[in-house]
Parts: structure tokens; C-alpha cells; sequence
């Protein structure tokens, strides 16, 4: 057994403050301090005992260690390493590695539900509802007040709102504020959002707070994990198509705005260390042309693209939404449009972080902080979600 700090449960870390030494192998602070990390310290004896629910070691520098079992188990090492290859851009045809479990969209009338009084009143109720988005994909909350307050109460009941070049919490109507096509009446097609951010919005809500004097804006979801295992199924080389070639993708419509992402992105982006999809792109209006491929690489990728288009379109769920229910939906699994519409029509909008708060009510803290750093795909391990 070999000693690695960065092994160190968190609350032995904070407990354990030693200043003089590094926690880089092999790194010094100072003509004091000592070389230690991996190869450089090393186990002399270990202690266990029936009961005891941890491992005592004392290491050749004389410091001693406690390592609970419940935080030993998730960090067993793999013996043999890492894989030595996991090229998770250009999987071999007919084996890419499979999308996140997912539950069909079901019709409009068997739509997940859960109540506003019941989710701002309750912790278990809010992981039930959590739960739902993570499993469905998307989850509508039934007697919500029709103001922007009561809109953003619910938003900041999962996490906080995060501020883009659109502001923070939006309360908007179709009047191009910004150059972006939400900001207009017309037709959006299965989409989803912030395909220009290196970290697109994760939870989107949407809370129709008026139409009136108007018809039309019913708004589709399309589950894109579903969709995608269906291209999978029917052409393995078409999925390949859309995991291998990253595509630029950029916000402009405003004079003083022009974002792209740290890096291209794919449309269906495979995670590193769980082998399987975790995050879509897919929005026409948002993709940059691309540069760096050839034409015979274009062709096969727009193949593959309608492809996928065709799929999406024959699995829209079509709903229109009504003041009092808002709509909250995983931006990275599902995809969003919108019918053409007449009228006044406020929608309030907002994203992201709800892992960190569904993985602790889920989960525990405990659990949380004993499994940091396992990768393997477990339903008892917290970061199996992703």
C-alpha cells in the first residue's frame, strides 16, 4: 500500500493540516520539508479489527491514518489501471458507448407531475421531484402563482440562477430585446439551448405567465437520449457520425456579443470516465460553419444528421402551456420547439446546477463525500449521475 495524499478522506484532509509538506509527489516547500507522495512513503503496518468500521494504518513517516470502510470501498484502485484507451470521439462503429438509462416520453396526458405547494414545502417532495427530471427528463409543477417571484422562488429552491449575457432570472416577451430566436413569435424546432456555452445550461423552466389576445404556442419536447439510441439502433455509423466531429458553435446576434465555446463540441458528447452519453447539442440556428474536416466527412456527417432530424420529428410530444404550470426540463437530454403564435406571451426562463442538490438529497452527504472520485457506473454511487 502506497501513501497519496490526495487519498486522504476530505475530513482527515481538513483535520490533518500540515503546512510544511506538499501534496504533489516528489515537490519540496522549502529546504524542511519532505519528499513524499507515491514511491516516496510507503504503509509499515495496518490495523483491522471484527467491528471496527476503519483501517488504521501507520505510515513510514510517521504519521498515522484512519480510513473508514464506507470510504475504502468506492476508492479500491483497479489493479490494472485505467484503460489504456478510451477514445470516446471516435468510438468503433455498431460498439459507441451507450447513452445515460432513460424512461420513453410518455404522451401529453401522462406527463410527470408534481405540485408547487408540495416541492416548497417539503425536502423529500423536492427529491421526488429532482428525481423525476433526472429519470423523465422533464417534470411539470401544477399550482404555481402567475408572478415572476413565485417563478423565481421555485427556480431557487434547486440551486442558484446563473447570469449570462441575458441577464439572470428572464421574464421576457417576443420582442428581440436580444437578437435570439426566442425573442420572436415564430416556429422553433426541436432544439436545445446554449449550445455556445463550454457549459450549457443544465435544467431550463419555462412558466407561461400570460397569452393573451392571440392563439397558437404549443410548445414540443423530444427526448434526445431516445431518440439517439434509436439511430444507434438503426444505423450504428450515423451515431459514430455525431459523436466524432465536434462542430463551432457561437452566439452573435448582438453587436456586442460573440461567444463559442472553450472548445468545438459534439453533438453527442460520451463521458470520459462513466463510457456513456451524458450531453446533447443539437441546434441549427447556434452551429458555425466547420473547417477543419473534409467533404467527404461533411457528407457523411449531414447523412447522419438528417438522419437523426427525421427521428426527433417522429417522436415530437406536443402541449400547450397555461399560466399556474410551468415546465422544468434537462436541457442537456431533452430538446425544446415551439408552434408559431399571436398575441402577448411571457415566459420566465432559467438554468442550471441541480446535480449537486439531487445527488445530497438522494444520496446523503455521507455518500457524497465517501464516493468523490469513483467513476464506476453503480446505482449506489452518487456520481452515476451526471
Amino acid at each position: 500500500m502506497v501513501y497519496d495524499p490526495a487519498t486522504l478522506p476530505l475530513a482527515a484532509r481538513l483535520a490533518r493540516r500540515a503546512p510544511t509538506r506538499s501534496s504533489l509527489p516528489g515537490s519540496r516547500q522549502g529546504a524542511s520539508s519532505r519528499r513524499f507522495g507515491p514511491g516516496q512513503t510507503s504503509s509499515r503496518s495496518q490495523e483491522y479489527g471484527e467491528g471496527v468500521k476503519r483501517s488504521q494504518c501507520n505510515w513510514s513517516d510517521n504519521h498515522t491514518g484512519f480510513y473508514p470502510y464506507d470510504w475504502l470501498h468506492p476508492h479500491t484502485q483497479n489493479r490494472y489501471g485505467e484503460r489504456l484507451e478510451r477514445n470516446r470521439m471516435e468510438p468503433a462503429s455498431g460498439k459507441a458507448p451507450g447513452p445515460r438509462t432513460f424512461n420513453p416520453v410518455p404522451a401529453s396526458d401522462q406527463s410527470p407531475r408534481i405540485s408547487y405547494e408540495e416541492v416548497m414545502s417539503d425536502d423529500q417532495r423536492l427529491s421526488v421531484w429532482l428525481q423525476l427530471i433526472w429519470s423523465r427528463g422533464f417534470c411539470f409543477v401544477d399550482g404555481v402563482p402567475t408572478t415572476p417571484e413565485a417563478t423565481k422562488g421555485l427556480i431557487e429552491r434547486i440551486a442558484f440562477i446563473r447570469h449570462t449575457h441575458y441577464g439572470g432570472f428572464w421574464d421576457f416577451t417576443a420582442d428581440l430585446t436580444f437578437k435570439d430566436t426566442a425573442y420572436t413569435n415564430e416556429f422553433l424546432g426541436a432544439h436545445t439551448d446554449n449550445t455556445y456555452f463550454t457549459d450549457p445550461a443544465r435544467l431550463q423552466l419555462f412558466h407561461l405567465l400570460s397569452h393573451t389576445d392571440g392563439s397558437g404556442g404549443e410548445n414540443l419536447l423530444v427526448d434526445g437520449f431516445a431518440a439517439a439510441a434509436q439511430l444507434r439502433q438503426e444505423n450504428p455509423i450515423h451515431y459514430d457520425e455525431l459523436v466524432k466531429h465536434r462542430q463551432p458553435w457561437h452566439a452573435s446576434g448582438n453587436e456586442d456579443v460573440c461567444i463559442q465555446p472553450s472548445a468545438q463540441a459534439p453533438v453527442f458528447s460520451v463521458h470520459p470516465d462513466l463510457d456513456k452519453m451524458y450531453q446533447i447539442r443539437w441546434n441549427n440556428y447556434d452551429r458555425a460553419p466547420k473547417v477543419n474536416w473534409s467533404a467527404e466527412e461533411q457528407v457523411a456527417w449531414y447523412r447522419a444528421a438528417r438522419h437523426y432530424n427525421e427521428i426527433l420529428q417522429s417522436r415530437e410530444m406536443w402541449q400547450k402551456l397555461e399560466p399556474g404550470s410551468a415546465l422544468i426540463f434537462d436541457n442537456w437530454r431533452m430538446l425544446h420547439g415551439r408552434s408559431e403564435f399571436t398575441g402577448k406571451r411571457r415566459m420566465c426562463v432559467n438554468n442550471d446546477d441541480y446535480i449537486s442538490r439531487l445527488r445530497l438529497l438522494k444520496y446523503g452527504r455521507e455518500s457524497v463525500l465517501n464516493n468523490l472520485g469513483n467513476v464506476r457506473d453503480i446505482s449506489s454511487n452518487p456520481y452515476s449521475i451526471v
